[in-house]
């Protein structure tokens, strides 16, 4: 007999033998391991001991049933954000568009290391609770998502374009460069690009969304799969360059980046043209 039918059963038999007014279901069979299951580890909470918890009048089992509830609302609340956010790749799914890609950049703004695209084509229908903006996600839940992400696309590309080229062709064209590189790594041509408030120069359809990473779910995708990898470069590169933070900070002008430049000088991988007149003057002051 499973767990849950000797619980089950268990309640059954302790409701009959309680009167209604002493009426609870046992603290060791099921409140601590109740919360265990049904609210630490996220599991559905089957209606019959749903029913018999509403019928406990302790407050770990009201405690219980507000958690769950609470969790339902969260996740109809998702639902409704991802159908939301999924709306552009539905309508081309609807009109025949099957291969459809999101492409978006990470690192155009960082003192250091190199700008990076994602681009990913994902399954009709595709829905992952927790896809979102790069930029609204923690570390560890972009990283949770990222291989989510690789392991059901249909296809999925990161590409660079390093700190040589940006000081070269300026930080804007390189961003689109590193977008194209992307979607030409698919390995799958896509039918259609979905981008984040740019035009990459490919002879694909395509339509760009501003603030798209929020608005877009294979943009969001993108912008998580560039995001992550990059981050994973600067770490490298941290290693590589010591004494600059570019694990912690991944070369984005905070204060410690700042300072450390300020004290250091810039490494290999700084991007030369980011480091104008005002921030050497404002580099210059923090000493």
């Amino acid at each position: 007999m499973s767990i849950y039918r000797r619980l089950v059963a268990t309640i059954r038999f302790a409701e009959r033998r309680v009167s209604a007014t002493d009426r609870a279901v046992p603290e060791k069979l099921t409140l601590a391991k109740l919360r265990l299951r049904y609210v630490a580890k996220g599991r559905p909470l089957p209606a019959a001991i749903e029913s018999q918890l509403k019928d406990d009048p302790r407050p770990g089992a009201r405690a219980i049933l507000a958690a769950v509830e609470r969790r339902r609302r969260e996740r109809r609340s998702e639902g409704q954000r991802l159908r939301w956010i999924s709306r552009f790749e539905r309508e081309l799914w609807a009109r025949g568009f099957e291969l459809v890609a999101g492409v978006d950049e990470a690192g155009m703004s960082p003192l250091a290391g190199p700008v990076a695209a994602g681009a990913v084509i994902l399954p009709i229908g595709w829905r992952v609770p927790g896809v979102d903006d790069s930029k609204k996600l923690d570390a560890a839940e972009r990283e949770r998502l990222a291989p989510i992400i690789r392991e059901s696309a249909v296809a999925w590309s990161v590409a660079f374009v390093d700190h040589h080229e940006i000081d070269r062709i300026n930080i804007y064209w390189a961003g689109l460069l590193a977008m194209r590189r992307a979607v030409e790594g698919l390995g799958v041509a896509p039918q259609y690009l979905l981008v984040d408030a740019r035009r990459v120069d490919l002879p694909i359809e395509q339509k760009k969304i501003f603030k798209g990473d929020e608005k877009c779910v294979t943009i969001a995708a993108a912008s998580i799969l560039a995001k992550t990898a990059r981050d994973e470069l600067m770490k490298k590169m941290d290693r590589e360059h010591p004494g600059y933070g570019f694990a912690r900070h991944k070369g984005y002008p905070v204060p410690e980046h700042k300072k450390a430049l300020a004290k250091l000088g810039p490494c290999p991988i700084h991007r030369r043209s980011f480091l104008t007149r005002q921030l050497v003057a404002e580099l210059a002051s923090e000493e």
